[in-house]
């Protein structure tokens, strides 16, 4: 086993190393036995032998570091495999409550993180200990995911970490892989016990900082200070949450190793100006670090995020970071003996490889960097970017783009990120003294709209996400390069010269291949697509985002989730100016994009204004605005469109789904089409007795994303030709619905689905409705 060499000497020994193999064995066991948990006994009975063969071995013949490493190696993986394999036979039995589909359940349930809200729903995560199904009631002790209707509970803090709360709602198995082994959409709940003791402490310490020490501060930097200081992201507008997304610099407010490394790093620095003994100092670390976990919700991601904090920080203020890996590969193990199906999850990869990257690789990149630029700026560039080149083929598994300027953002935001944290901190526990906290909070404020305002210019620039293939192949490409930027940097002496030109000309390829890519983001963009499409469904992931156009006037019918992602596809379209905007109602996964279209759009039409319409209304900055109600109709350019739903009036829907503007585009080359916004059921049957919908339409877009929510005879009158389908793969919903696909299928209509075709554009020429696949042509 080599050691890690750096330009200048060695980063890691041997002896740094050898707990890493060991670590891959029990990850890569967890990883097989969760996705494959048929395996999980024989690989834990494998394990055995293997380990059993090695210790017998080293009795005969004596002890050697490559047969210890691989018995203690084999010993971990068999002990992962057991935790799996022990659990299979009561989450196969729960699994085969929904094997015919979803099932009702009635179910007690301790929560276990923090609640956060996607668009209309409430998620979290926690234990069921009471499972009623049908009429069988039965004590368990199984995960579970829980998503809840954020007008289901009137008091928000019931749904804290450590309440105990009772669902009704509809249950169906989590994906392969998942530590919940049930998703449960729930209709109602009640708390039945509220977090008490120091979880109820830390509770009140959050929503006192959040809803009171900062009221008042302006925004942005007011709604995002608490997630800086606390985690608590409840209050980031939805386009500011974009924006960080965008600019990768969501990770300071995730509470992540970044901010657990600020606590640490704080404390020991106090504890040597105190002059206390080093075993005190790391005491005091370890303690401030604990109660920081206590604060900010000692959910498992952020027991996981400062596990690996500690060991980096620690092992940096120790002398040297290489004496870290023992310890991270430790800490690898011990969590996933704890929690197999860590072996699935980004988060704990993402933690795991950041970590590493900063005990293996900063340094080293900040030494190559030195030969080109000042000590304090080559160290300032290594952090981010080690971490970057760590965590971006991980990244990419999640979402097929490279953030083009996600060093530099983090860079710039890196001096205002601690401040805020530390001093935001201070404002939280220091509640008991109003003046003195709302004064650190004002502090606090600056450096957190320092940070807004860099992650808003960084997500406007043009190409700020670079488009990347996805999957294990775009998984491998960008290691590749990453690899080669590795070497490229260090030019290490012992690496032979063919291998760093290779690894130049690696880097040159993407470097060109990234240019051109962002020039298809932009004015080359149109070029890549078919002339003369009327209908483009944007590939936004899970939300709607649907482009029509007559002539060269262009109506955008709601803006998807993020406004990344609208703002790619119009570019790609050649679309700059939107003469109609409409948002058929204000759920995140249709209106959250809208920033993407601030100020260059003319009419807005929209549906009934909730409590929060109005603020997505004044993003639009549009020129015109209408309230939306049936019977309004116009044109654009020479196609007309007639709004048919909701009736003006009307209380028998409140605004939300069911409330969703209808609308309906026809004529000089436009294909007939029917938009039907999250329509459900009920609303579908009540505008189809109005008799506003006609038969025949060449396209229709499918309500609510595919849900099993939808009145047949609706679509059967309907008759589309093409149903369009906005949806993100692999969604927590299981959208489209296999009842929405075969009522489709028996009408004769062609789908197109994003998840799977990607950008969809549709027309109409002589030989009738033509349909244009990104991902199948």
């Amino acid at each position: 086993m080599r050691a890690i060499v750096g330009v200048d000497g060695v980063v890691a020994s041997r002896r740094d190393l050898r707990m890493v193999p060991v670590a891959a064995a029990a990850w890569g066991a967890g990883l097989v036995g969760v996705l494959a948990p048929d395996l999980a006994g024989w690989l834990a009975v494998a394990g055995g032998l293997v380990c059993a063969a090695s210790a017998i071995r080293m009795a005969v013949r004596g002890p050697t570091v490559a047969l210890s490493i691989v018995g203690v190696g084999a010993a971990f993986a068999a002990a992962v495999a057991a935790q799996v394999w022990l659990a299979e036979p009561s989450r196969s039995e729960a699994r085969a409550w929904t094997s015919d589909g979803d099932a009702f359940v009635t179910a007690t349930i301790d929560v276990e993180t923090k609640v956060r809200r996607v668009g209309e729903n409430l998620w979290f995560d926690g234990d069921a200990t009471t499972l009623r199904v049908g009429h069988a009631t039965a004590d368990v002790a199984l995960p579970v995911t829980v998503a809840v209707p954020v007008d289901a509970l009137a008091e928000r803090a019931a749904l804290d970490l450590g309440a105990v709360v009772e669902i009704r709602g509809s249950a169906r198995a989590a994906d392969a892989g998942d530590r919940a082994v049930l998703v449960v959409f729930a209709d109602a709940v009640r708390a039945v016990a509220e977090p008490h003791g120091v979880l109820a402490v830390a509770a009140a310490l959050r929503d006192g900082f959040a809803g009171d020490v900062v009221a008042g501060l302006p925004e942005p930097g007011a709604g995002l200070l608490p997630g800086l200081a606390v985690g608590d992201t409840r209050a980031i507008p939805p386009e500011l949450d974009a924006d960080m997304k965008a600019s990768s610099l969501t990770h300071l407010t995730a509470v992540s190793g970044a901010n657990c490394a600020i606590v640490v790093g704080l404390a020991f620095g106090l504890a040597a100006l105190l002059r206390l003994p080093r075993p005190l100092r790391f005491v005091l670390a370890g303690a401030v670090l604990a109660g920081f976990v206590v604060l900010v919700t000692p959910e498992p991601s952020v027991v996981r995020a400062a596990s690996m904090a500690g060991i980096a920080m620690l092992s940096l203020l120790a002398g040297r970071a290489g004496a870290g890996v023992p310890a991270l590969a430790a800490a690898v193990v011990i969590l996933l003996l704890v929690d197999p199906w860590l072996a699935t999850s980004y988060g704990f990869a993402l933690s795991a490889a950041a970590t590493a990257a900063l005990l293996l690789l900063a340094g080293p990149l900040a030494r190559g960097l030195e030969r080109v630029m000042p000590r304090l700026l080559a160290l300032a560039i290594a952090v981010p970017l080690s971490a970057q080149l760590a965590c971006g083929p991980i990244i990419l598994l999640l979402a097929p783009a490279v953030p083009l300027y996600g060093v530099v953002a983090n860079l710039v935001a890196a001096p205002a990120a601690p401040a805020a944290t530390v001093v935001g901190l201070l404002a939280c526990v220091l509640q008991g003294l109003p003046v003195v906290a709302q004064g650190l909070a004002a502090v606090a404020w600056a450096p957190a709209a320092w940070i807004a305002q860099t992650a808003h210019v960084f997500a406007a620039l043009p190409g700020a996400a670079v488009p990347w293939w996805g999957g294990l192949g775009g998984f491998v490409a960008l290691a590749i390069v990453d690899a080669a930027t590795v070497v490229v940097i260090l030019r290490p002496a012992h690496v032979r010269t063919a291998v760093r030109r290779a690894a130049a000309a690696v880097l040159a390829i993407a470097v060109g291949a990234g240019a051109g890519a962002g020039a298809l983001g932009g004015v080359a963009g149109p070029l890549t697509t078919p002339a003369g499409w009327s209908i483009a469904l944007c590939d936004v992931e899970q939300g709607d985002a649907i482009v029509l156009r007559s002539s060269d006037a262009v109506a955008l019918v709601d803006t998807g989730p993020e406004p990344e992602a609208l703002r790619a596809c119009l570019a790609r379209l050649g679309v700059d100016r939107i003469e109609m905007l409409v948002l058929t109602h204000f759920d995140l996964d249709h209106v959250g994009g809208v920033e993407a279209v601030a100020g260059r759009t003319g009419t807005l039409l929209h549906g009934p204004v909730g409590d929060d319409g109005s603020e997505w209304i004044a993003q639009a900055r549009a020129q015109d605005v209408v309230e939306a109600s049936a019977g309004m109709t116009g044109r654009l350019a020479e196609a007309e469109w007639r709004v048919l739903w909701p009736r003006p009036a009307s209380r028998a829907f409140p605004e939300g789904n069911d409330a969703s503007v209808v609308i309906e585009f026809a004529g000089a080359g436009v294909p007939r089409t029917l938009l039907l916004g999250d329509l459900g059921a009920s609303a579908q049957s009540v505008l189809l007795a109005t008799g506003a919908v006609s038969a025949d339409y060449d396209v229709v877009k499918v309500a609510h994303h595919g849900s099993a929510d939808q009145d047949g005879e609706l679509y059967r009158l309907a008759a589309p030709d093409l149903a369009l389908v906005g949806v993100g793969a692999d969604n927590d919903y299981g959208h489209p619905t296999d009842v929405v696909l075969a009522e489709l299928a028996a009408i004769g209509a062609a789908v197109a689905r994003t998840d799977l075709d990607g950008l969809v554009l549709a027309g109409q020429d002589a030989r009738g409705l033509w349909v244009w696949r990104e991902k199948g042509g």
